[in-house]
């Protein structure tokens, strides 16, 4: 049976910031990590050696990193946001403004892949509930959005910059 390939959609800028990140590993962290083996490998007996069980350990959390996001990448979908025409609808990339109905919040968001989502930059994933109820709706459309608390209601006020 065939393994699926699992497709990571994000932003050129998250694609980036990810090549940025295995670049570190690669050039920095890894020959980081071979150093302290060379030298810990010359403290005596490797079964007992504690410094070299612990460089092994980082060798190997580092290495699946590399290969965790080598595979982001080579399956990622990457989205240049500046090559998008939204037409006043919500898409992937593109900031918006939401107002809360029931107590009158308002939000700015941006929809990005699920690997650059963070809530405190008000990056919200595309996989999340918000995010699917609000993808291809336009301005002043109200949408509900179903929450472990029950619906809640957004309109949305304004969409790019």
């Amino acid at each position: 049976m065939k393994k699926k390939k699992i497709i990571n959609t994000m932003t050129s800028q998250g694609a980036e910031k990810l090549r940025q990140k295995l670049d570190k590993l690669k050039n920095i962290k890894r020959p980081y990590i071979i150093k302290l083996l060379s030298s810990s490998r010359k403290n005596g007996d490797l079964k007992e050696n504690s410094e070299y069980h612990a460089a092994k350990e980082e060798q190997s959390f580092c290495e699946n990193k590399i290969r965790e996001i080598e595979n982001k990448l080579a399956n990622a979908n990457i989205i240049d946001i500046h090559k998008i025409k939204h037409y006043n609808k919500i898409i992937f990339g593109i900031p918006f403004t939401i107002l809360k109905i029931d107590n009158n919040k308002i939000f700015n968001y941006i929809i990005v892949g699920k690997d650059e989502a963070d809530p405190k930059k008000n990056m919200i994933s595309i996989n999340s509930p918000i995010s699917r109820s609000l993808i291809g709706k336009s301005i002043n459309k109200i949408i509900k959005v179903n929450t472990p608390n029950g619906k809640v209601k957004y309109k949305i006020l304004k969409i790019g910059k």
